[in-house]
C-alpha cells in the first residue's frame, strides 16, 4: 500500500514509517520540521522515508495524489502546549486535520486512520471507558480530538474509510524523544538525577502504551479488511496497563538501581481515567500489545545506558513540545500562527535518512 503519514519526523511517526516499511508498505512522509532539532540515538536499521516539507495547513490535492491512505499524526500534541494558545490548536489540530480528510475525499484516497487519543475521557470515578462511553474533554487538545472524530465520521461514505484509533499515553524510545510524557518523564529523571520526586500524591489513573504497540494498531487499521474498521473507533491499549501515577512512578524507580522516589500532595490535576481496550483486541485482526510498563522501563534504562545520556540532553527543548515551541517563537523563527519565517523556503521531497546531529538541525532551518 502507498501510505502518506503526516508528522512523519515526530515521536510515533519516526517509529511508524520505519515498522510499515518493514511490513511491506511504501512510505512517504509529511512534516513542517518543528522538532527535527532532536535526535536522541541512531539506529543503523531504522528507515527513514522521504519527506514532503510542508505544514498541514498547506496541503493540496497534488500532495496527495496516489496514496492510498493517510495515517495523520501531525496535530500540536499534549495538553499543556494546547492550553499555552487554544485558539491556534483548534485552528491546526481540528481545522487542518478536517481540510486533510476532505482533500482526501476529493483525491479518491479511501483509508484514512486518524490517532485520537483516550484524554478525551477526561474524568471518571474509577469505572473503566470504553468507545461507547460518554467524552469528557478537559483541554483543548482532548476537544479538539472529539471534534475531529466527529467531523471525520460524518464524511464516512462508500469512498472514505476513517478510522480513529484512541491512544492511551504512549512512552517508549524514540530517535525524536519526547520527555514530556510521563513514563518517559519520569525515566529521565531517574536517569539524569537518581530521584523521582512528585509533587502530587499519584493518584490519578491513567492507560499507558507503548510506542511500537501503537505503531502496531497502526499497520493492523491499515491492513485489516475495510468492513472491521470503517467508521470505527478502537482504544488502543491493554486492560493490564491501567495505573495510577504512583504506579507507574513505582515501575520505573524499579528498572532505575538506586533511585529514590518521593511523593507530594495532591496538584488539583482532575484528569483521571481508566480504559477499556476489549474491543480492539477482540475485533481488529492480528492486534495485541506486546509491551508492558516494566519492558519499556527497563528498555529506557538500557538505552540511556548505552548512549551515557547526560542531563543536558535528557533537559533539550526538543524533547518537550511545549519548550520547542516557545524556542521558535522566541527566536523569530516561526510567527504567532506557527507559520516558518524563513525567507526563500522551499517546500519539496526530500530523503533525509542519512541525517543526524548537525545535519538535522540545517535541515529544521531549511525546510518545512
Amino acid at each position: 500500500m502507498k501510505i502518506l503519514v503526516t508528522g512523519v519526523d515526530g515521536y510515533i511517526g519516526t517509529v511508524l514509517a520505519d515498522y510499515l516499511t518493514k511490513r511491506g508498505h511504501a512510505v512517504t512522509g509529511l512534516d513542517t520540521g518543528f522538532y527535527r532539532d532532536g535526535w536522541l540515538y541512531n539506529d543503523n536499521a531504522l528507515h527513514r522515508p522521504p519527506c514532503i516539507n510542508k505544514d498541514l495547513r498547506a496541503i493540496t490535492a497534488n500532495d496527495l495524489r496516489g496514496f492510498e491512505a493517510v495515517v495523520h499524526l501531525a496535530e500540536l500534541s499534549n495538553d499543556p502546549l494546547g492550553q499555552h494558545n487554544p485558539e491556534l490548536t483548534y485552528a491546526i489540530n481540528h481545522g487542518g486535520s478536517v481540510a486533510l480528510a476532505s482533500e482526501c475525499m476529493r483525491t479518491g484516497i479511501s483509508r484514512f486512520v486518524y490517532t485520537s487519543s483516550c484524554s478525551v475521557y477526561g474524568t471518571g470515578s474509577g469505572e473503566f471507558k470504553s468507545e461507547e462511553s460518554e467524552l469528557n474533554p478537559q483541554t483543548a487538545y482532548a476537544r479538539c480530538k472529539v471534534l475531529v472524530e466527529n467531523d471525520l465520521s460524518a464524511l464516512a461514505n462508500d469512498d472514505f474509510s476513517p478510522t480513529f484509533l484512541r491512544n492511551a499515553t504512549a512512552y517508549g524510545a524514540s530517535p525524536r524523544m519526547r520527555f514530556d510524557l510521563v513514563l518517559n518523564n519520569l525515566a529521565g529523571l531517574a536517569w539524569t538525577t537518581k530521584e523521582i520526586k512528585m509533587t502530587s500524591d499519584g493518584s490519578p489513573w491513567r492507560p499507558l502504551v507503548h510506542v511500537r504497540d501503537i505503531a502496531h494498531a497502526i499497520a493492523c487499521a491499515l491492513e485489516a479488511p475495510r468492513s472491521v474498521v470503517h467508521n470505527q473507533v478502537f482504544n488502543v491499549g491493554s486492560n493490564t496497563e491501567n495505573y495510577q501515577v504512583k504506579e507507574i512512578a513505582g515501575v520505573v524507580a524499579g528498572a532505575f538501581p538506586g533511585c529514590r522516589l518521593t511523593f507530594g500532595n495532591s496538584d488539583g490535576d482532575n484528569r483521571s481515567y481508566r480504559v477499556c481496550f476489549d474491543k480492539i483486541n477482540s475485533v481488529l485482526p492480528g492486534f495485541k500489545c506486546r509491551y508492558d510498563a516494566a519492558t519499556g522501563a527497563q528498555q529506557l534504562h538500557e538505552l540511556f545506558h548505552k548512549i551515557e545520556m547526560p542531563r543536558d540532553v535528557f533537559e533539550f527543548r526538543a524533547y518537550t513540545r511545549l519548550k520547542q515551541l516557545q524556542h521558535l517563537l522566541r527566536t523569530r523563527q516561526i510567527d504567532d500562527h506557527f507559520y516558518w519565517l524563513e525567507t526563500n523556503r522551499s517546500e519539496s521531497l526530500t530523503d533525509d535518512s542519512s541525517a543526524t546531529g548537525y545535519d538535522l538541525a540545517r535541515i529544521a532551518r531549511r525546510a518545512s
